[in-house]
């Protein structure tokens, strides 16, 4: 039986990966998880220098999930590169360096570090703040999404994933706009933008007033976009957003994603990932599938 899943010329052992932001840098969860049994692992998001992140309160618990403002708090690239990378390399897993920045040479920075480390694929989270537009994040423009694309393509030694934001208008054409930067691969869906209030303190339970929206509340929107934007480019789409089980996931495969990624649960469920990987090969065991890749895209056949 095989498992395997080729994503932009890397091959997967298993199609489940870890959420970016929901996994750490995957030492903390090894206590836990054998981390040879992922797919894939994602890191936490990288930046050129260090991140402080956002004033706390940043995490609050709403019905069916989670909200987060957490600032993508991380110690910077060189720590990464210096701390966790080492530790990362000792597994049987392939690895994924989430990056994000505030500007275009943000981005391009982190990814001209990475190029030549011992990295497999790099995925870019296009819902930071272009602070030289305002602060809209970049993935809320087509021209943004694909003219950045294009740029960190000039400076990666590896796959580019890009993470698209749900909070448009037109998912498949945010797809279409990083395909045409040159994108090798896509991920979706990042959080929902949320908010929720204190009625008793009767201010807001965020300190920076509203937060990412995952787990199951966002399943069904993100099971959408995944299969729009599977049906909208020609390169392998990661589908997350309220995955907690092996249902969950193969509903994003056979909606079209060549992978899947599980973030929320991990919190709550440290054994997930690993859980859903079992779950899988059980279901094909069970309807008798003989290849991963039969599955994927399977509702319209």
């Amino acid at each position: 039986m095989n498992m395997k899943v080729d994503i932009a010329g890397v091959t997967w052992n298993n199609p489940v990966t870890t959420a970016s932001g929901t996994f750490a840098s995957g030492e903390e969860y090894s206590e836990f998880v054998d981390l040879n049994i992922l797919g894939a692992l994602t890191t936490k998001g990288v930046s050129n220098i260090p991140w402080p992140g956002n004033p706390t309160p940043r995490i609050a618990e709403v019905y069916g999930g989670m909200l987060n403002a957490i600032g993508l708090q991380n110690p910077g690239v060189e720590v990464f590169c210096d701390r966790d990378l080492p530790f990362l390399r000792k597994y049987d897993t392939k690895i994924i360096v989430n990056v994000c920045g505030k500007t275009v040479a943000d981005y391009c920075e982190v990814v001209e570090r990475l190029s030549d480390e011992d990295v497999d694929m790099l995925e870019i989270n296009i819902s930071c703040p272009n602070v030289k537009e305002g602060g809209i994040a970049f993935g809320q423009d087509p021209r943004a999404v694909e003219a950045i694309t294009r740029e960190v393509k000039k400076y990666a030694g590896q796959p580019v994933i890009m993470k698209l934001s749900p909070n448009v208008t037109d998912i498949s054409g945010m797809a279409k706009a990083a395909e045409y930067g040159g994108a090798d691969a896509l991920s979706l869906i990042n959080t929902i933008t949320g908010m929720k209030i204190d009625i008793y303190k009767r201010t807001f339970a965020l300190a920076n007033k509203t937060g990412g929206l995952s787990g199951p509340a966002v399943k069904p929107v993100a099971v959408r976009m995944v299969y729009q934007a599977a049906h909208a480019v020609d390169i392998p789409v990661i589908g997350m957003g309220g995955i907690a089980d092996a249902e969950d996931a193969l509903e994003f495969l056979l909606a079209g994603a060549s992978a899947i990624s599980v973030g929320t649960a991990n919190f709550y469920h440290p054994y997930a990932a690993q859980e859903v990987v079992k779950g899988i090969k059980d279901y094909m065991i069970t309807n008798k599938i003989n290849d991963i890749n039969e599955l994927i895209g399977a509702v319209d056949r």
